[in-house]
Formats: C-alpha cells, structure tokens, sequence
C-alpha cells in the first residue's frame, strides 16, 4: 500500500439477493431466519424487501431473476448466518427443516475436522446455498470432508 494511503476498514453491510418469487423468498427468510421486513415494494417491476435483524439492515431482495443458482456460474457461493450458540443453530435447523428447504449433511456439521465452529448448510426456495453457524457448533460432530472447509463444496 502506498505511504500516503490510509487503511481503511471495511466490514459487509448486507447482502443483496436476486430472487424468482418475493412473496415466497421473504417469507421463508423471515419464518426460518427470523429475519423482519423493513421495507418493501409491491409496485410492478420494481419489487423489492429489504431485510433486518432487528437493528440493521442484514438482506435485500430483490424480484428479478428466472431459474435456480447455478453452481457451475460465477456469483455468490454462499451466505453465512452466525448465531450465538448450538442451540440456535439447532432452532434454526428446526424452522429450515419445517419449510421443506434442502438441507445438506445430516444436521450439524463441522467447519473442517476438529474445528469447534459448525453449522447447518442448506437451499433458500432459489437454490442459493446459505449456512448457520455457532462458534461453539462443531464439537462433537464430524466434518465432512476433513480438513477442507464443509461450506466449499457440494
């Protein structure tokens, strides 16, 4: 970095998805995140809801796309969700798991072979991949493919 540059920090704000169906897509973030509306749109074309965790805007969506996220394409891999404890991953698994999303493994995993952190890993309705994930999640469970990292590959 230059010498007359100053560092700045960055840290992500929210993330911005496109989605097939708003209805759908904000009802399932909001029933298996607890995520809540700020906002939205119903005006033809322009149909959006932006997303948030009770203090910040976590996710905006936004009605414009046609089809499934396709691995095989450039774009997002994943969104990660961290909580606070097992225990919220294992309410979260519930909620996933009563909307009929795709989960992936066999419940909680861990991030890599002895890692402490884990998390489920699953589908929103648009096929986008999402993870939940606790600090204190992976012990006791095993990884997936043993020191790469679970949400990497499918």
């Amino acid at each position: 970095m230059p010498a007359n540059r100053s560092k700045t920090k960055t840290v992500a704000g929210h993330v911005g998805l496109n989605v097939t169906d708003l209805g759908r897509s904000k009802g399932f973030y909001v029933s298996a995140l607890g995520l809540e509306v700020m906002t939205e749109s119903e005006t033809e074309g322009r149909r959006f809801a932006l997303l948030t965790d009770g203090q910040r805007l976590v996710l905006s969506l936004w009605e414009q796309s046609e089809g499934r996220c396709e691995v095989a394409l450039p774009g997002l891999h994943h969104l990660a969700f961290e909580v606070n404890s097992v225990e919220d991953v294992r309410r979260v698994e519930t909620s996933v798991r009563k909307s009929g999303a795709p989960v992936m493994f066999d419940g909680i995993v861990a991030h890599s072979k002895g890692a402490k952190s884990g998390g489920i890993f699953f589908e929103d309705p648009d096929g986008i991949r999402l993870e939940v994930y606790a600090l204190d999640a992976g012990e006791g469970h095993d990884a997936p493919y043993g020191n790469a990292p679970t949400c990497g590959f499918r």
